[in-house]
């Protein structure tokens, strides 16, 4: 029993970790020259930065995925259905992250290629850039946003029915997970843009939830006695 306690409490501390270290590698991933409005300029100059976001973007793949697999045993106690949908929603946000990241050199060697060509020949760059920057923002912040947003609302339901963590912090990453994918959808239809404060407000509730549900699981973990109930929701 008590092996069993002690490894729940260490997937537990675990998953907080991953929490930050994502946090953490989604601020380190953001380009400011790509999302520049000249970013066909900014860009080469900037190349290191590029580099740099597309290196925290792969490291994201690993993150994600990773505490998927981590939490997939204690959920699949309770629902493997569910589970296994959570785990598949992860996978479907890493190919859209893998997407993000091969776009972005894309950028580096069309901002190279601009800045030798003379004026005529720029608005072919300039809408190939556009449609790059579009398909960037899709998979980064519709496609990533979509699928980890619905993972995150199979993951809630789980915590929310067995109370693994307190029903409010579930209740929150719940309606936190709703607002963000309604700010992808916004961005889908082009309603709002990428880099606004109107997608910042979007996005804050469900920041605050993923702060306070790391350091929830790193100090306090999951509520053990449910665990040791081995109860069965399907």
């Amino acid at each position: 029993m008590n092996m069993v306690m002690n490894s729940n409490r260490k997937i537990a501390i675990v998953a907080g970790i991953l929490i930050i270290l994502g946090m953490l590698a989604g601020m380190l991933s953001i380009v400011p020259s790509v999302e520049s409005p000249d970013y066909l300029t900014k860009v080469s100059a900037y190349q290191n930065q590029v580099l740099i976001g597309a290196l925290f973007q792969f490291t994201l793949v690993p993150i994600y995925l990773g505490f998927a697999l981590l939490l997939y045993p204690i959920l699949n106690k309770y629902n493997k259905s569910l589970a296994l949908g959570f785990v598949s929603f992860r996978i479907i946000a890493c190919v859209f992250q893998l997407v993000g990241v091969i776009l972005l050199p894309l950028f580096l060697s069309l901002s190279q290629e601009f800045l030798k060509y003379t004026t005529p020949d720029l608005v072919y760059f300039q809408t190939f850039g556009d449609v790059l920057k579009l398909g960037r923002d899709l998979a980064n912040h519709v496609g990533v946003m979509l699928a980890t947003g619905l993972g995150n609302l199979i993951l809630f339901y789980v915590f929310y029915k067995t109370n693994l963590i307190p029903r409010w912090l579930s209740s929150w990453g719940i309606i936190g997970n709703f607002i963000a994918m309604l700010a992808s959808f916004l961005i889908l239809f082009r309603l709002i843009d990428v880099v606004s404060s109107q997608f910042i407000v979007l996005t804050v509730p469900l920041v605050l939830q993923e702060i306070l549900l790391a350091i929830w699981l790193i100090a306090r973990g999951f509520n053990l006695s449910v665990i040791n109930s081995n109860s069965d929701l399907e």
